[in-house]
């Protein structure tokens, strides 16, 4: 999930850059279609099946994941930056709501309080670093991305259950961008209908703009592998906080590229995302440990 995070946070520096002369279409698109060539061309060059007994497993991440990158996209564009980012944020919140009530419904599950306590300290990390501000008109924005950040935690419980059905990451991946091509195929098609009365996918970009657009696409494609992977092995709600460390990584970001600087409020943002990540794995280390020694007892 580290990984991830550092990887993402690259592709939000290209993003930030590509967005200045690419349409939000061109870039969903663009990232997709990279991420279908570079594991169609892994899958045959090591001979492996991009075949699934999941078709229906695969349609509802794939919707639910360009779902929300979509409604991401909408906030941005309504809310400041740091506001936007905050409440797409609370997506690991989410998955501990949403873990929290599955387990009381069926009287299965143990809730790991200490866990979502993590979550919520690195949370309020978040909103510490980011400083959020919505004002009254805002208010559709600030919605929008509460439902992205939810559509996001659904993804990724999704993309829990496509890894205990046993399916490697490249295929959820290979999936997931198909979803994105297609998705950014037809806004882009409507935009250019609706804009000019003519069909067209991209319009003319120079060579800078393709290289940032492949560069999405393959920084989104590594980090996608790479969460993928975490949510496979890990525990689900040590790798939702781990995702907190993405903001810390696009601030370091946004220190060298754009000169942003961070008072001693962001500062004890970042200090309260690190501390409560490495709390949160050694806490479920030792509860892993425990219920090892009990079940050897």
């Amino acid at each position: 999930m580290l990984v991830a995070s550092f990887v993402f946070a690259i592709m939000g520096v290209c993003v930030k850059l590509a967005s200045a002369t690419s349409s939000t279409s061109e870039i969903v698109m663009s990232r997709g279609m990279v991420g279908v060539l570079m594991l169609y061309a892994l899958a045959r060059a090591r001979g492996l099946s991009l075949k699934t007994l999941y078709p229906w497993h695969h349609a509802w991440r794939g919707f639910v994941g360009v779902t929300a990158l979509w409604l991401w996209f909408f906030a941005i564009g309504r809310l400041p930056l740091a506001t936007a980012m905050t409440l797409n944020y609370m997506a690991p919140i989410w998955i501990a709501a949403i873990v929290f009530t599955l387990g009381w419904w069926h009287g299965t599950r143990r809730f790991e309080w200490g866990l979502a306590a993590a979550i919520t300290t690195s949370f309020a990390g978040v909103a510490l670093l980011l400083k959020p501000t919505i004002h009254a008109e805002q208010w559709l924005g600030g919605v929008t991305a509460l439902i992205s950040g939810f559509l996001s935690a659904l993804a990724y419980i999704q993309v829990k259950k496509l890894g205990q059905l046993g399916e490697p990451e490249y295929r959820v991946v290979f999936y997931f961008s198909a979803s994105g091509v297609v998705a950014g195929l037809i806004s882009g098609l409507v935009d250019s209908w609706l804009q000019t009365g003519e069909l067209h996918v991209m319009h003319d970009l120079s060579s800078l703009d393709l290289l940032l657009l492949a560069s999405i696409g393959v920084t989104a494609t590594i980090a996608q592998i790479a969460m993928t992977r975490a949510y496979r092995y890990g525990a689900m709600l040590v790798t939702a906080n781990l995702q907190y460390t993405g903001i810390v990584f696009s601030s370091v970001w946004g220190m060298l590229i754009w000169h942003d600087r961070l008072d001693l409020w962001g500062w004890s943002g970042i200090a309260i995302i690190l501390i409560s990540g490495v709390a949160a794995t050694f806490y479920n280390a030792r509860s892993s440990s425990s219920n090892a020694s009990k079940k050897t007892d």
